[in-house]
């Protein structure tokens, strides 16, 4: 087993030590000013070589947030990545119980500080750092704490995420399949960075402690079944998962089994690299009709299938920013003039496949200009959008199957949504 944390101390930003917890009885807080006058006199030396520090043959770990540094110290050979992912879990716990973390909510809440790093953390080893697992036991209302007295559920459970005795009414399951497309697009129309984003996003209300399977077409689980593949599967780039999901049993046979938390969370994230069409391309022409007066002409057109359509499409056309009195039509949505970002908000509520709109604008310019000066900086367009019912990269959620020992039926819904990232068109 990997070596374990010493003590932890929570510091101020003076290095002052606002509570500490010993572990293993090996280090005293002499250590942590030793630590932080090491910080602060070679602040940037230490800083580039990382949160992790060796120094007269103790490791140090540290992460801060806001006016605190949180830092593990340790006379063993440790784990430092599973000790540094255990700094970061309680700030989010302590956010959890007190909103805000911060030297005065710590000041505030020393006793809850203190039972909720005894549960947190046993002789040195992490332990529970969820924060719905813990606040089964440890509940505060303002500045104080309440301890059950009833033996906490998840004690004793193997599934650190999930509490037994969990029951609904009605057991749901709410399965979101969100892509991001971003896009970069040149001047000459060449596209120069296209990416994708995905996200599967659960929420559940199920009782007890069911097991989940989700099957998606996935072209290397699908060739492994010996199945078609053409034009139905995808190939999936740095896949990451909750910690609920089987990764042994993803490995050997694609199969994403676990049981799930309670409530929301992300399930798996993913990315997609292979080149993507713009789903909504916008064009550009600039008529000079003399050097007081220019009229801008975009379009707009969807390049998806006619069945899909997207909702709430803005886009954002940048203008010169001496431009004035503007005249501004529109063969579909409403369009503003937005003097503070030097821009037209072009706003369409539902944008059809297959379908192309126009904007003219018409602007008054300052009939003296410096054309000897700098060349100017065109901000690029930016378009925002959702389309409902579909994913670009054409993953599918072929099943998702719901085991619990009590044998209740639960009816998965699964909702597909593609938007925009960073989707930007440079016209200039």
């Amino acid at each position: 087993m990997a070596g374990a944390a010493s003590a932890l101390f929570l510091l101020d930003v003076k290095g002052r030590v606002l509570l500490w917890r010993d572990f293993r009885g090996d280090v005293t807080a002499v250590e942590a000013e030793r630590f932080f006058t090491k910080l602060v006199e070679t602040e940037e030396d230490v800083i580039s070589r990382g949160p992790v520090v060796l120094e007269k043959g103790v490791t140090y770990l540290f992460v801060q947030h806001n006016n605190l540094y949180l830092l593990i110290a340790s006379r063993q050979n440790c784990n430092a990545a599973s000790l540094l992912l255990f700094l970061h879990r309680i700030v989010q716990v302590f956010k959890h119980y007190f909103e805000a973390f911060e030297e005065e909510s710590l000041r505030d809440n020393f006793v809850v500080v203190y039972e909720l790093l005894d549960e947190m953390m046993d002789f040195g080893y992490p332990q529970y750092t969820e924060a719905n697992i813990l606040s089964e036991f440890i509940k505060t209302d303002a500045y104080k704490m309440e301890v059950v007295q009833r033996p906490p559920m998840a004690v004793t459970n193997a599934v650190s995420w999930r509490s037994e005795g969990i029951r609904y009414k009605t057991n749901e399951v709410f399965l979101d399949v969100i892509e991001s497309v971003n896009i970069l697009v040149n001047s000459n129309g060449q596209l120069i960075r296209s990416d994708v984003i995905g996200a599967l996003k659960m929420r559940t209300r199920l009782s007890g402690m069911p097991e989940c399977k989700l099957g998606l077409n996935d072209r290397l689980l699908l060739e492994a079944q010996g199945q078609t593949t053409r034009g139905k599967a995808i190939d999936m780039e740095d896949i990451k998962f909750h910690q609920c999901v089987r990764l042994a049993r993803f490995e050997s046979d694609r199969t994403i089994s676990f049981i799930p938390p309670d409530g929301s969370f992300d399930l798996m994230t993913y990315r997609l690299t292979s080149q993507v069409k713009p789903l909504i391309w916008v064009e550009a022409q600039i008529e000079r009709y003399s050097r007081s007066r220019m009229e801008i002409m975009i379009k707009a057109r969807s390049q998806f299938k006619e069945r899909s359509y997207a909702t709430n499409v803005e886009i954002d056309l940048p203008v010169p920013p001496d431009a004035t009195n503007p005249k501004i039509r529109t063969s579909m949505g409403s369009a503003t003039y937005v003097p503070e970002n030097d821009a037209i908000l072009w706003k369409i509520k539902s944008f059809p496949g297959n379908k192309e709109y126009l904007l003219r604008a018409e602007f008054r310019l300052p009939s003296v200009s410096a054309d000897d000066g700098a060349p100017e900086r065109k901000p690029p367009v930016r378009v925002r959008f959702e389309i409902p019912y579909f994913t670009i990269s054409g993953i599918q959620v072929k099943y998702l199957k719901i085991i619990e020992k009590s044998g209740y039926q639960s009816l998965p819904w699964v909702r597909y949504i593609t938007m925009a990232g960073e989707y930007e068109i440079r016209l200039f």
